[in-house]
């Protein structure tokens, strides 16, 4: 699914990532881990055409993503990635239902066609009976899940996540940790997730440890 060859990034004269290559198979769930400053978030952001490398190559789907336009990352990203941050980052003056559905507005859908499929996915996230409700009228988990569920809106083949339970207390991190789990099963998506929690990691299919910019074999 994901194929990370040679990548070189630096910002000035500070190099964050020395020549890191790793693949991650279909299906994984994959646990990025290493102290703080090692790279691992800039690693997840050129995964997921945030940010563009030095040098290297990227390919996901087998679409090499460090050759392409702008224009053709936006639409990439926008048809082939989901994300999910430590802070969830939903537009405070949008219902949760409204949330959900802005990646398949932005991807050329009517509001009217994405609703099913947002309402599906706050089912399976038994979040159906919040779907009306704004952020703020939400608890910090249930934020947290209305921003998987957008993650997950356009059936996108890989979810990075950068910290995802960071901002959560224990309970609801681990309903999160099994969520990830439960998805993965259903949806058959990847996920790539940067994270400092040792228990999340754990329950990881795999985890890949990056020390002083480079993977720790």
């Amino acid at each position: 699914m994901i194929q990370v060859q040679n990548i070189f990034k630096s910002y000035g004269s500070l190099q964050v990532l020395k020549d890191v290559s790793l693949e991650i198979r279909q299906g994984e769930v994959v646990s990025i881990v290493g102290a703080s400053g090692a790279g691992k978030t800039t690693l997840l952001q050129i995964m997921g055409t945030l940010d563009r490398p030095d040098s290297g190559t990227v390919k996901i789907k087998d679409t090499d993503i460090t050759r392409l336009s702008e224009r053709e990352l936006s639409r990439f990203r926008n048809q082939n990635i989901g994300f999910v941050f430590q802070f969830h980052n939903l537009l405070p003056e949008f219902t949760a239902l409204e949330n959900v559905c802005m990646p398949a507005l932005i991807g050329g859908k009517t509001m009217e066609q994405a609703k099913p499929e947002a309402m599906s996915l706050l089912e399976f996230l038994n979040l159906a009976d919040r779907a009306s409700h704004k952020p703020s009228e939400l608890s910090g988990g249930e934020q947290q899940r209305v921003a998987v569920a957008r993650a997950l809106m356009n059936n996108p083949a890989v979810v990075l996540a950068d910290e995802p339970s960071g901002n959560l207390d224990s309970v609801h991190a681990r309903e999160l940790h099994e969520l990830f789990f439960r998805l993965r099963d259903h949806y058959r998506q990847t996920f790539v997730i940067v994270t400092h929690n040792r228990e999340l990691a754990e329950m990881s299919d795999r985890q890949i440890t990056i020390k002083d910019g480079g993977v720790e074999c």
